[in-house]
């Protein structure tokens, strides 16, 4: 099994799909907290559109809530990129508060053998982990990829 991550921000619609396709991703895994985004630019990856498409494509869809940061996580962010006057969308890489916060709440109760037990089960080969985000740094997905190569897992960021 490979994984991927991926973005939307800075992708039109068209390009966002064909990075799917090109890569010939079987299995979406949604790890937003909110399975939205303001603004016509990016409805498409709204959830129930997005579902739609994926099923269009033949693609599994599913939403990974284990692994989306909480509300709480998601505020030192914010608050950091207040600090460093950036918008989310311009983000380069995650504060460290975010992150230890995200390592400590998140990902030292998820289950890692689980998940990858139900991908195979589910007959998963080329797996994408998605949220907003262009830039794989400045994502949890970016976390949760470290420990994917951590279990022995390829990973590339789309």
């Amino acid at each position: 099994m490979k994984f991927f991550t991926i973005g939307v921000y800075g992708s039109t619609e068209n390009d966002y799909f064909k990075k799917l396709t090109d890569n010939n991703i079987d299995t979406f895994c949604d790890i937003r907290q909110r399975r939205g985004v303001r603004g016509a630019e990016y409805a498409f990856v709204n959830s129930n559109r997005l579902q739609e498409k994926l099923n269009n494509l033949g693609i599994q869809y599913g939403h990974v809530f284990a692994l989306a940061p909480t509300s709480e996580i998601r505020m030192l962010q914010k608050e950091a990129d207040v600090q460093q006057g950036e918008q989310k969308r311009d983000r380069n890489k995650l504060g460290k508060v975010f992150s230890i916060a995200y390592k400590d709440k998140i990902l030292r109760k998820f289950d890692f053998e689980l998940f990858i037990d139900e991908l195979e089960r589910a007959g998963a080969e080329n797996v994408v982990l998605f949220c907003v985000e262009e830039k794989a740094e400045a994502c949890h997905r970016s976390i949760v990829a470290r420990e994917l190569e951590k279990l022995g897992y390829k990973i590339t960021h789309l």
